[in-house]
């Protein structure tokens, strides 16, 4: 379907919602869903709601914030607690499960007090191709994905968000910092921090694609092939931060960059 039908259809479906509270983390995807909704509804009919835990990157909160009144919506910040549930800090393969439906859960009852008629989330076509326990909960409350029903891609989000003008058209996918540790181990809020310390790091660096995986005391970073060379060049002092972060070996993974790199074992 060429993409210009696509862009009718999205409009079309988020017309018939007629108000809506959107699941915003700040990321290209929900970005650009956000703005949708700011275009067609009315401003007190739409209100991002952005969650903020210790799954979330620290420097995200500021960027979500501004993302938000650039493109001219209301943002509620709220905060989760998926750290208190013990089936979440487990780590099992279904992980993702728990934080979603914590999350759904009070986006629903956000919509309920302030009489919005539905929740949006921003999911893609593409996101299909990783796996994803999360779709559970969100089928199971209801919640809406209308990216995904007028069938866009990744690729189409990023040129139309460019075409709308917002500065996150090719900003890289965020992430929830539990997604860097291995299913099985234990996430706890030292770990993430010190993850989210490591990613900081490299991204101060003029790394914008750049994921930390945490394997007991090894550390392997992701970054794009293109910057391959560019890190193993800065290795030096790359090597002493993250050893004084407390990893006693950091690698750099060859493949680079990939989403769901730790669901590679799944699908084997």
């Amino acid at each position: 379907m060429p993409l210009q039908d696509k862009f009718i259809r999205l409009k079309r479906i988020i017309l018939a919602y007629q108000s809506t509270v959107v699941a915003f983390s700040g990321g290209q995807d929900s970005a650009f869903l956000l703005k949708v909704c700011t275009l067609l509804l009315p401003p007190d009919k739409v209100l991002a709601v952005t969650a903020v835990s210790a799954t979330y990157p620290k420097d995200e909160l500021a960027k979500a914030r501004i993302l938000a009144k650039q493109i001219g919506s209301r943002i509620k910040i709220i905060k989760t607690a998926e750290l208190s549930n013990k089936k979440f800090t487990a780590n099992s393969s279904q992980r993702c499960f728990f934080c979603k439906q914590e999350l759904f859960l009070k986006l629903i009852a956000i919509a309920k007090q302030n009489k919005f008629n539905v929740v949006l989330e921003a999911s893609n076509l593409s996101d299909k191709l990783d796996y994803r326990p999360g779709n559970i909960a969100k089928r199971q409350l209801k919640i809406k994905s209308p990216l995904v029903e007028a069938g866009f891609s990744k690729e189409d989000i990023r040129r139309l968000s460019k075409k709308l003008g917002l500065s996150s058209w090719n900003k890289p996918s965020l992430a929830c910092l539990a997604s860097r540790i291995p299913y099985g181990v234990k996430i706890t809020a030292p770990l993430l921090k010190r993850i989210d310390h490591a990613e900081a790091y490299l991204n101060s660096l003029g790394f914008k694609r750049v994921r930390l995986r945490h394997h007991d005391h090894i550390c392997r970073i992701e970054v794009d092939q293109d910057d391959l060379l560019r890190l193993f060049s800065r290795r030096k002092r790359i090597v002493e931060r993250l050893k004084n972060l407390g990893y006693n070996y950091v690698t750099l993974d060859l493949e680079g960059y990939r989403t769901g790199s730790l669901n590679e074992v799944i699908k084997r």
